[in-house]
């Protein structure tokens, strides 16, 4: 029985990647970096270990390391855009153990999680019809049309993101902020489009899974959604994929303008929040995630069902403190 060891799984996404992995035999170890009582997920794991942030790198690794040698993970599966960029930089340390790390190609993962470089590949590309993207710091403010976007060039769920509605509340952001940090693009009104991707190089399968983000929470994760089917997009898609040798699942996340195109934003190289959404709609990312990394072929895409999907909050009883509880 294979080992996989799942990180964040107090993240949207883990709960379907959990399930699946068991549902196709696989033992599943889970981390997070809270304690069990505060996932709900960490029941349905095998083992669960809490871990320190991603950020405290060296600490993280080690442990996560220790977790893969003691519980013999064969596959290590990341949640958060935090850990991508981690272990992107640590593969051989994975690799020494037997672990297989699921991600993308190292380069692949370098340029999706920078926007100023997937904005440029795009354009050198003539790809994706991108937002045009300029470093901040490298912006004539005077000439910037408002209302503005600013967002860090290695963002993740939308933090630190910023609408700037004029050149005078540009000016009080730069005088607060590191301009280096930071990327400007013009706001596009529409609606937010986010495709599930799963390639594999290999066998030459790409399954592409389109949904329009109807309701969505601050971080920019849908909880109402749209699964549409829509040829030109899916090519584009399957086009984009491939130049970036995307390998297993990924997100990319589109703005469907008013004039009716679409108009790439970024490339999430990770499950999205909203993966289960392609699942219910007929294709299991997750287990054909793995399976890129296997060495196993993919499933056929055959297109999905359309359909309307709505994600509600469910209550779990983690522990029970007794009749006074815990003092907090």
């Amino acid at each position: 029985m294979d080992t996989a060891l799942v990180t964040a799984i107090g993240s949207f996404s883990a709960d379907i990647v959990i399930k699946n992995l068991k549902k196709n035999g696989m033992r599943v170890v889970g981390c997070d970096i809270y304690p069990p009582e505060w996932i709900a997920d960490a029941k349905q794991v095998d083992s669960f270990y809490q871990v320190p942030y991603a950020t405290d790198e060296e600490r993280y690794v080690d442990q996560l390391l220790s977790i893969c040698r003691k519980e013999h993970a064969d596959y290590l599966i990341v949640l958060t855009d935090a850990e991508v960029d981690v272990w992107n930089l640590r593969r051989s340390e994975l690799k020494e153990q037997g672990v297989t790390l699921c991600l993308s190609p190292e380069e692949t993962i370098r340029i999706c999680r920078d926007k100023r470089a997937i904005s440029l590949f795009l354009l050198e590309k003539g790809m994706g019809y991108p937002i045009p993207t300029l470093e901040l710091q490298n912006a004539d403010i005077k000439k910037l049309s408002y209302p503005a976007v600013v967002k860090p060039f290695n963002g993740r769920s939308s933090q630190g993101l910023h609408y700037i509605s004029s050149i005078e509340e540009m000016k009080s952001f730069l005088s607060l902020s590191n301009a280096g940090d930071y990327v400007v693009q013009p706001f596009y009104k529409g609606s937010i489009i986010t495709v599930d991707i799963v390639r594999q190089e290999f066998s030459g399968e790409c399954a592409v899974i389109c949904r329009k983000e109807l309701l969505r929470t601050a971080n920019g994760a849908g909880t109402s959604v749209l699964v549409f089917l829509d040829p030109v997009l899916e090519d584009m898609c399957r086009e984009i994929a491939q130049a970036l040798k995307i390998s297993g699942c990924v997100n990319f996340e589109f703005i469907e303008g008013e004039d009716g195109m679409y108009h790439m934003l970024e490339c999430n190289p990770r499950f999205s929040g909203g993966v289960e959404f392609s699942c219910l709609a007929g294709y299991d990312c997750v287990t054909n995630h793995v399976k890129c990394f296997a060495g196993e072929k993919i499933e056929p895409f055959h297109g999905v069902t359309g359909m309307y999907i709505a994600r509600k909050y469910e209550e779990y009883i983690t522990k029970v403190t007794g009749e006074g509880g815990e003092r907090v």
